[in-house]
């Protein structure tokens, strides 16, 4: 019988340092093969667009996975989530299903992995200020994983709603997280040594020219091509890696300056993979601002399925 994993069990299987050494073993060896995720646009009766993103992957003879996820961006003026997903984990030798997963709960997690992992290969080891720009879903759970690899000292919380952002520094502060909400995103920016952005944004938020040296921006959302949350300075003036170059690349913040000529595809350094694997050595010196494009890719899913399946089943 296959098991049903929600929420609370995943927050407990899927804890941050686990978590995240199980994505940087996985980025060192494993052999995923995973097509390119389909982006579908669903036209709704009042001529707003959703979409639909499928991200199958498989480990030979191991395990098979699939992820299904809505993105409804017209809901956040509803009060409802933008994005919504379920997983299917299948058995690699004999194709039975094993598990079905909370999907909105195992992005989450493996998303805020994702990035930490980045984060510990990509920014300066004295990192103390992180300043988290969005209040949705994925803030709790991205400034939770963060401080898995830095000990970070200072937590800032930018959005456009200064009491989301007020309730976001609450909640981490209850979690024993130095937070505070600001309303001064410029100076905020000027000031942190790691910045994490978890919007939908369709137009640049973060300016390059308040990127201080040896920063480090982490670029989590507009995953599409027509959302962005950096202008081209900050990428023009960084050393640009991603989690996936072909996933990465279709993303607004990296295809727009891609497609205007700004930057060239050499632009980007190296992807996740080779960052683990050690067969590129990450940031050039302490004074380069480097920036991370994720876009998610199935093996981050699969391999935090897996993990979760196994602590559940074999206990």
């Amino acid at each position: 019988m296959s098991a049903l994993i929600g929420h609370e069990a995943l927050e407990t299987t899927l804890d941050w340092p686990d978590l995240i050494g199980q994505l940087r073993d996985w980025y060192r060896g494993k052999a995923v093969q995973a097509p390119d995720r389909q982006v579908l646009t669903i036209e709704q009766p009042d001529g707003t667009e959703a979409s639909l993103l499928i991200m199958p992957a498989w480990v030979p003879g191991e395990s098979i996975g699939v992820k299904v996820v809505t993105f409804f961006p017209e809901n956040a003026a509803k009060g409802r989530p933008t994005i919504n997903a379920g997983y299917l984990l299948f058995d690699g030798e004999t194709g039975q299903m094993q598990a079905a997963l909370d999907g909105d709960t195992l992005t989450a997690r493996r998303t805020a992995a994702a990035s930490a992992l980045a984060a510990d290969l990509l920014a300066r080891k004295d990192a103390r200020d992180l300043l988290l720009v969005g209040t949705g879903q994925l803030s709790l759970a991205v400034a939770a994983a963060h401080r898995a690899v830095r000990g970070y000292t200072s937590v800032s919380i930018w959005g456009r709603s200064g009491d989301k952002a007020a309730a976001i520094a609450s909640a981490l502060g209850e979690q024993g997280l130095p937070a505070r909400a600001v309303d001064d995103l410029e100076t905020a920016c000027r000031a942190a040594d790691v910045i994490s952005t978890v919007t939908a944004s369709t137009r640049p938020i973060i300016q390059g020219g308040w990127l201080k040296p040896g920063s480090h921006l982490d670029l989590i959302g507009a995953f599409k091509g027509d959302m962005r949350e950096s202008d081209d300075q900050a990428i023009q003036q960084a050393e640009v890696f991603v989690d996936l170059r072909a996933g990465a690349s279709l993303a607004g913040d990296l295809s727009q300056p891609l497609e205007a000529g700004q930057i060239t595809p050499e632009h980007i350094r190296a992807d996740l993979a080779e960052l683990c694997q050690g067969t590129h050595a990450g940031r050039s010196d302490d004074s380069a601002r480097t920036v991370f494009k994720s876009a998610g890719m199935a093996l981050q899913d699969l391999a935090a399925a897996t993990m979760a399946s196994d602590h559940t089943i074999l206990g």
